[in-house]
């Protein structure tokens, strides 16, 4: 594993923050979610901060490479296109799964892996197809999470450094996260630190949260709080962090208060003990065999292939049962299932409302005519909320917004006749090429009779 290249100090880049971002002084990179852009159409403002040299890495979230399926070769070719565009030195994405394909749900969120043998060899191989098929080296990010899996086998730094050995996939460490998971999983960040292969480091996250009812929600939409720059501060004192970068999605403060939280950031990985700044993060130990950054797996856990049918077999046997726990857990927050055996079920409700409220402010971001057109943010959200009850989202926030759309309409809501119209006409205008199902022929008659 070669060196990572240095990236210096960052921001994510965000549409609402574009501007500002492009007048930071002392800027080195940023990095975009890689589903906001496109390849051929590149925003002006990303074009014109690499044309004065400053890198831009996509960062994925919806591969959900920790889910049990394999990962999905048009989402993998559209990260890959994504970092040939931008120019990109890697690419990253998450230790997290965000949908099953049986029953079909998507979560609209990152959700964590169990540390489990069996997810960790599904993990392993997810990884090594995704690999594969990327341009550029990949890095994986620890995620937040306010539930933990019963039954789990290894702790955090075990599940991360298992996976580097048997894979060469480098880490994108948030330090955020380990402090969520601090309060909401009593886990150390010291100790996932002290234990995780740093050498694998390819840079760090750093955000904001609030803790609310003993429970720490990882918001990116407030300032950093010093808990985290601490936990940042004591990943510095083991290495020196090839990038180092802050994340802000929603609520975003004015310019100088970004300014502010980037020189604070700096501060603390230019003053903490560790290597002299500037210096290159240490170099991984080579693999033994095989092909360069894929170290073989670790003694008695040969690689699943299918070359080799009894361990083809044993890792179909436990992608099946990584699915059925994924399934029953992802359909009890999404779809109102019993909560499977050993989940804490207090924790289990916290996070189903969570999902329902980032599902209504999503769609509501995506189409914002929906909160004008149903009376406000109030009535739009309280409209939403009943919709999702009994409504998991099985393809994408974009397809939720037609689905609620059509809901209202076949309850023959809203009950004002001129919103009603304004609702039918713009889901008429966004539903395309649609099969002429009940509901069309349904709304074409509406608007034929002026209701």
């Amino acid at each position: 594993m070669k060196p990572m290249a240095r990236l210096g100090v960052g921001i994510g880049w965000r549409p609402e923050i574009a501007d500002a971002v492009e007048r930071l002084e002392g800027l080195d990179w940023v990095e975009v979610v890689a589903e906001n852009v496109c390849p051929g159409h590149l925003p002006a403002s990303l074009l014109r901060l690499r044309e004065r040299g400053v890198r831009v890495v996509p960062h994925g979230v919806s591969l959900g490479i920790g889910g049990a399926d394999r990962p999905d070769p048009g989402k993998l070719a559209a990260l890959g296109e994504r970092a040939v565009a931008l120019g990109a030195p890697l690419v990253t994405e998450h230790i997290a799964f965000v949908r099953t394909s049986s029953p079909a749900l998507e979560a609209g969120h990152l959700l964590p892996v169990p540390r489990t043998r069996d997810a960790l060899d599904v993990l392993c191989e997810n990884v090594r197809i995704a690999q594969d098929a990327l341009p550029v080296p990949l890095a994986l990010e620890n995620i937040a999470a306010l539930i933990s899996w019963p039954g789990e086998e290894l702790t955090e730094g075990q599940f991360l450094t298992e996976l580097v050995e048997r894979t060469g996939v480098r880490l994108l460490v948030d330090v955020a996260n380990l402090h969520t998971n601090r309060v909401n999983r009593g886990e150390d960040p010291a100790a996932v630190l002290d234990a995780i292969p740093l050498e694998a480091l390819a840079y760090v996250h750093v955000a904001g949260g609030v803790e609310r009812d003993g429970v720490w929600h990882d918001t990116h939409a407030h300032p950093v709080p010093p808990v985290v720059l601490d936990v940042l501060a004591r990943l510095r004192e083991r290495v020196d962090p090839p990038g180092v970068l802050l994340e802000r999605d929603d609520d975003f403060p004015a310019e100088a208060e970004l300014a502010g939280e980037l020189s604070r950031i700096r501060e603390v990985v230019t003053t903490a003990t560790g290597d002299a700044p500037g210096t290159a993060a240490p170099q991984a130990p080579a693999a033994a065999s095989g092909a360069p950054g894929r170290p073989h797996a670790p003694a008695g856990r040969a690689p699943v292939t299918a070359g080799d049918p009894e361990g083809f077999v044993a890792g179909e046997a436990a992608r099946t049962r990584v699915a059925l726990g994924q399934a029953a857990l992802l359909s009890a927050l999404v779809a109102g299932t019993p909560v499977p055996e050993g989940f804490d079920r207090q924790r289990i409700r916290v996070q189903a409302r969570a999902l329902t409220a980032k599902r209504a402010s999503v769609v509501a971001k995506l189409a914002p005519e929906l909160p004008q057109i149903l009376g406000g943010p109030a009535a739009y959200r309280e409209a939403f909320v009943r919709y999702a009850r009994n409504r998991p989202m099985t393809a994408g926030y974009r397809r939720d917004a037609l689905d609620f759309a059509e809901h209202l309409l076949i309850q023959d809501l809203p009950a004002d006749p001129a919103a009603r119209r304004r609702l039918t006409a713009w889901w008429q205008d966004r539903a395309g090429a649609r099969p002429s199902r009940r509901i069309v022929r349904w709304a074409r008659a509406l608007v034929g009779r002026g209701a």
